[in-house]
C-alpha cells in the first residue's frame, strides 16, 4: 500500500522526516511519496489544486494533505473514502474536496479527531504528526476506515470553493488561481473552456491586467516564443497558463492568486 503526503512544511524543519519516521513505525512494508511539500503557508486552496491535480498520477492508496492553519482549533480531522476506492487523510477546511470531487464524490467519512489510531498525547500544533500520519499509516496497513472514528455526514465537509471563468463580449475573463515557482501563472479555464473564443494556436492573445495591455502568442509550449516572450499555453493539467519563455510571468505582470485576467484574440 502506498501513502501519500502533501503539505506546507516545507522541508527545513523535522515535520516531514517525523511524519515519515511515524508511518513507517506503525507500518513498516508501506511506501511513503511525497507529492510536495512546498506549498505556501496555509495555502489551503492550492493544497486541493495540487492535490486533485496530481492524484490520477498516483497509485490508489492513502493520501495525506496537511494544510491547516486553524490547527488546534475546534476543525475536525477528517479520513474519507472516495467512490474510486482512494482514502483521503487531513483537517476538514476544503483541502481535500476538489480531489474527493475528481475520485467520484465520498463514500464514507469518519471524523478522526479522536481516533483510537492517533498517538498521546495530542499536541496542538502538530496533527500531522499525532493524528494524520498514524491513522494513515494505520488504514494503509488494512485497518477499516469506518473503525478510525466517528461517523461524518459528507453533506458537512467544507469543500473549497473556485471562482467561475466567464465570457463578456468576446473576452475571457479568467482568474489567477496558482503561480509556480518559474513564475508560471495557472488560470480557472480548462481545456474545454476554450471552445468558441477564437484563441487558437499560434494566434496572438490580448491580455488585459489591471488595466495594461499585453500580447502573448497562444503556444504549445515555451520554446515556441524567443526568450523573454509571453505566451499562454495549456500546462500539463490541460488548464490555460501564462508564461514567460525563461522569465517570470507573475512577476512581470504583477499577478497574485485570485487577480482577474481578461483574454481575447487578436
Amino acid at each position: 500500500m502506498i501513502v501519500t503526503l502533501l503539505t506546507d512544511y516545507g522541508r527545513e524543519d523535522d515535520f516531514v522526516g517525523v511524519c515519515h519516521g511515524v508511518i513507517r513505525s506503525i507500518s513498516p512494508d508501506v511506501q511513503v511519496v511525497d507529492i510536495t511539500h512546498g506549498i505556501r503557508r496555509y495555502a489551503v486552496r492550492q493544497g486541493a489544486l495540487v492535490l486533485r491535480n496530481t492524484l490520477p498520477y498516483m497509485p490508489v492508496g492513502v493520501h495525506v494533505a496537511v494544510v491547516d492553519p486553524q490547527v488546534g482549533t475546534e476543525r475536525r480531522g477528517v479520513a474519507l473514502r472516495t467512490r474510486d476506492g482512494r482514502i483521503l487523510v487531513g483537517p476538514d477546511n476544503g483541502v481535500l474536496s476538489l480531489a474527493w470531487q475528481r475520485c467520484g464524490g465520498v463514500e464514507l467519512a469518519v471524523d478522526i479527531t479522536r481516533s483510537p489510531h492517533r498517538l498521546e498525547p495530542v499536541s496542538a500544533t502538530f496533527h500531522g504528526r499525532d493524528i494524520f500520519a498514524p491513522v494513515a499509516a494505520q488504514l494503509a496497513a488494512g485497518a477499516e476506515p469506518a473503525d478510525a472514528g466517528d461517523p461524518v455526514d459528507p453533506e458537512t465537509l467544507a469543500v473549497v470553493e473556485l471562482p467561475e471563468p466567464r465570457r463578456e463580449d468576446g473576452t475571457m475573463l479568467a482568474h489567477c488561481l496558482v503561480v509556480d515557482r518559474f513564475g508560471n501563472v495557472g488560470l480557472n479555464v480548462d481545456h474545454e473552456g476554450l471552445a468558441g473564443t477564437g484563441i487558437t494556436l499560434g494566434g496572438t492573445v490580448e491580455l488585459e491586467v489591471a488595466g495594461e495591455l499585453y500580447l502573448a502568442t497562444y503556444a504549445q509550449t515555451f520554446a515556441d516564443v524567443k526568450p523573454g516572450e509571453l505566451l499562454v499555453y495549456e500546462d500539463a493539467y490541460r488548464t490555460l497558463a501564462v508564461a514567460i519563455n525563461r522569465g517570470d510571468a507573475a512577476g512581470t505582470l504583477g499577478l497574485r492568486p485570485d487577480a482577474e485576467v481578461r483574454l481575447r484574440p487578436r
